[in-house]
């Protein structure tokens, strides 16, 4: 049987990033090939009813193993990775027994991960962590996810006299773009409720999330000889700047902590004629989500006071929404998570997700689903990394969870 590093080691090879403001789902083919590898995968290791869709969801069924009537339990993590960096030729390297300080990535570049600046690797020492050539990013978000659950169900269905309900494996595509669960079928997947294995630090549980939104805004300027343009030219980037220098400033991700929300800026682009800002707005309060939205609309409409009716022009569009209020009703998801780490000597850390997760849109959907952990670490970035401890500490964390369901 693959160890649970064998088979990360084995993801990661294949290049997943999804891309923004794609027509489709998934917003790039190049998802398909980790889809039907982990189909082949899973039908060798004897799971039942294995599909890939046209739209690329990959679900398969562990069969019970118990004569009980039981509840149906899903375990889901997604197949993309961020689009802030390239998953492409990913290079990593294990770092046996780390004994802390300063790990050089890639002395040719000088590409550092500082422990001054990580403080999670203190946190680390004498495990062994599995790194980045600073190159790309790791992939660990989600392929860390999947290599657990994989592991998992491997474990399982080789171990028939292990009791346990029936067990759903699902694997999204588009996660990282916002659309992973725009085709996910939530009846064909039959579980009551399930977990999202997305999360980073060991002992993690989350079932809050940020209420998001997006908000395109466009501006339009006139451009004049700058010899001739007192009077008449409108230059939309200093617009830009200006819209942006109203909004609240510590109001900002690079201010922000726990449960505080934020606008931010993620693109802007443009010349003196036109320019366009993507800002995501976030708040785990809903009362205080909706004063955000108004605060930017507020804002453009001065905007427009000012220069003209139409020259900014907003579009804001609702993401999804802090799954609390539907996982609630179903805290013995929770504690059940709570107790089975307890068991494998791990502390319960439960923390608002400052992001969000598959998991917050299936809950409204009506399949409850909070977040675990996966023990990964700096997600989305060069200096992502992950310990091999950590992922087997997760799939025994699983095996332990799929057991209850035959309590």
């Amino acid at each position: 049987m693959k160890t649970v590093t064998e088979r990360f080691l084995s993801y990661i090879t294949y290049d997943t990033q999804s891309k923004d403001d794609a027509p489709t789902v998934p917003s790039t083919d190049k998802q398909f090939v980790l889809a039907k590898k982990l189909c082949q995968e899973l039908e060798e290791m004897g799971a039942s009813e294995v599909t890939l869709t046209d739209h690329c969801y990959v679900m398969a069924t562990i069969p019970a193993t118990t004569t009980k009537q039981t509840k149906v339990l899903g375990f889901i993590s997604h197949m993309d990775t961020a689009t802030s960096m390239s998953g492409e030729n990913v290079k990593a390297r294990i770092i046996k027994n780390y004994e802390g300080g300063d790990i050089v990535l890639n002395e040719e570049l000088n590409i550092i991960m500082k422990e001054s600046e990580f403080s999670s690797l203190r946190n680390n020492i004498g495990k062994d962590l599995i790194v980045t050539d600073g190159t790309t990013l790791l992939g660990a978000d989600d392929k860390a996810g999947i290599a657990e659950i994989m592991t998992m169900a491997s474990y399982l269905l080789s171990h028939p006299e292990i009791e346990h309900g029936k067990i759903r494996i699902g694997f999204t595509p588009d996660e990282e773009v916002g659309h992973g669960v725009d085709y996910f079928d939530v009846e064909a997947f039959g579980a009551d409720y399930a977990y999202t294995v997305d999360g980073g630090t060991i002992g993690e549980i989350e079932y809050e999330n940020f209420n998001a939104a997006s908000a395109q805004v466009t501006i339009s300027g006139t451009s004049i000889h700058p010899g001739s343009a007192k009077g008449k030219m409108k230059n939309a980037i200093l617009l830009g700047m200006e819209l942006q220098q109203m909004l609240p400033v510590f109001e900002n991700p690079m201010y922000t902590e726990g449960y505080e929300g934020f606008y931010h800026l993620d693109k802007f682009e443009g010349d003196i004629e036109q320019a366009k800002m993507v800002y995501i707005i976030r708040d785990h309060d809903k009362e205080k989500f909706e004063q955000k939205k108004e605060m930017l609309r507020n804002v453009v409409n001065f905007m427009n006071s000012k220069y003209g009716k139409d020259t900014v022009v907003v579009d804001i569009k609702d993401s999804y929404y802090n799954m609390k209020e539907k996982v609630e009703p179903h805290m013995h998801l929770i504690e059940d998570a709570k107790k089975a780490m307890l068991s494998l000597g791990i502390e319960p850390i439960v923390v608002p997700i400052r992001g969000g997760t598959d998991g917050a849109r299936l809950s409204y959907m009506g399949l409850p689903c909070p977040n675990l952990c996966t023990g990964g670490e700096n997600f989305h970035g060069k200096y992502e990394y992950i310990t091999i401890q950590g992922m087997e500490t997760v799939v025994k964390l699983l095996v332990s969870l799929a057991k209850k369901t035959a309590n």
